[in-house]
C-alpha cells in the first residue's frame, strides 16, 4: 500500500492507498502542534495500525509534503524506524519531471502543487483549484499545466477563530451554514456574516480572475472544509477531498520512477 502524509498547519494527515481497488481506504490525522507531535507519532500510529490489522510491512511506499519546515525532521525519522523506510518528500526538485510546472517552485507550497498534479492529471485543462484550508487558496493554471499564480486569505476556521480570540463577548462556534444571512441572535450572526461572507468571497475571486485571464476553467474544490459552504456547491465541477493525496501519490511515484530510469 501506498501512504500518502499531509504535513498541513493544523493536521498532519495519514491514508492508505491500495492498489488493488485503487482507492483510499484509511485515513487518521493528528495535532500538527510540534510540541506534541512526536509522542502522538510513537504512540497514537502504531496503535492505529494495530486496531485496524494494518502491519508496517504492508507499507511499500511513502510520500510526503508539508508546509511546516518544523515537521519534517520528527515526521522522517518516525518513517525510518516504524516503517523501515525513509520517505520521499516533495520539494521544487519534484517538479522537474511533471507535466505540470511552475515559475516559483520555492515559494508554492507543495499541497498546492500537489493539488494541481492530481487535478491536471483528470482534466488537463485551465483549472481554478479552490482549496479549504487552515488557509483559503485559489490556485490558477493555464491550458499548458503551468501555474499562474495563487492568492491567499485566512480560511474558515481561522476566521471564527480570530473573532473568538480578538474579541471579549464573541464565541466560538460551529461551522453550519444557517437558513437566513441575517442573524437573529450572536451565534448565528457569526455563522450568517462567515459562511454567507465566504461564499461572497469565492464566488468574487472567481469571478474576477475569470475576467482577468479569460479562459475556460474547470473550478475544483479541495480540502477538509470544502464541503461546509453548501452554497457554493454549484460553482464547483467537482469536489475532490482526495485531491492532495492523490497529488502527493502521483508526484512521488513519477520521481521514484525517474529515478530508476
Amino acid at each position: 500500500m501506498f501512504l500518502a502524509i499531509d504535513a498541513g498547519n493544523s493536521n498532519v494527515v495519514f491514508a492508505l492507498f491500495d492498489p488493488k481497488t485503487e482507492k483510499w481506504t484509511n485515513q487518521f490525522r493528528l495535532e500538527t502542534k510540534t510540541e506534541l507531535l512526536i509522542s502522538q507519532l510513537t504512540k497514537k500510529v502504531p496503535l492505529y495500525f494495530l486496531e485496524h490489522s494494518i502491519s508496517p510491512s504492508d507499507i511499500s511506499e511513502i510520500g510526503f509534503s508539508t508546509v511546516v519546515p518544523e515537521v519534517q525532521g520528527p515526521i522522517q525519522e518516525f518513517c525510518e524506524k516504524f516503517f523501515g523506510k525513509a520517505a520521499y518528500q516533495i520539494g521544487p526538485k519534484s517538479y522537474k519531471s511533471l507535466p505540470i510546472s511552475t515559475i516559483r517552485p520555492k515559494e508554492i507550497g507543495t499541497d498546492l502543487m500537489c493539488n494541481v498534479m492530481a487535478a491536471w492529471q483528470k482534466y488537463q485543462q485551465a483549472l481554478i483549484i479552490v482549496d479549504f484550508g487552515t488557509a483559503l487558496t485559489f490556485t490558477v493554471v493555464d491550458d499548458n499545466g503551468k501555474v499562474l499564480g495563487v492568492n491567499i486569505v485566512p480560511g474558515l476556521q481561522t476566521a471564527i477563530r480570530s473573532l473568538f480570540t480578538s474579541t471579549s463577548k464573541l464565541p466560538e462556534v460551529p461551522l453550519k451554514v444557517p437558513k437566513s444571512a441575517i442573524g437573529k441572535d450572536t451565534i448565528h450572526a457569526i455563522q450568517a456574516g462567515i459562511l454567507y461572507g465566504y461564499t461572497g468571497l469565492v464566488r468574487g475571486m472567481l469571478e474576477t480572475i475569470r475576467s482577468e485571464k479569460e479562459l475556460h476553467f474547470k473550478v475544483i474544490a479541495t480540502g477538509g472544509l470544502s464541503a461546509i459552504l453548501t452554497t457554493l456547491e454549484k460553482d464547483f465541477e467537482e469536489i475532490d477531498r482526495y485531491l492532495t493525496l492523490n497529488g502527493i501519490r502521483w508526484i512521488t511515484q513519477a520521481n521514484q520512477k525517474s529515478n530508476q530510469s
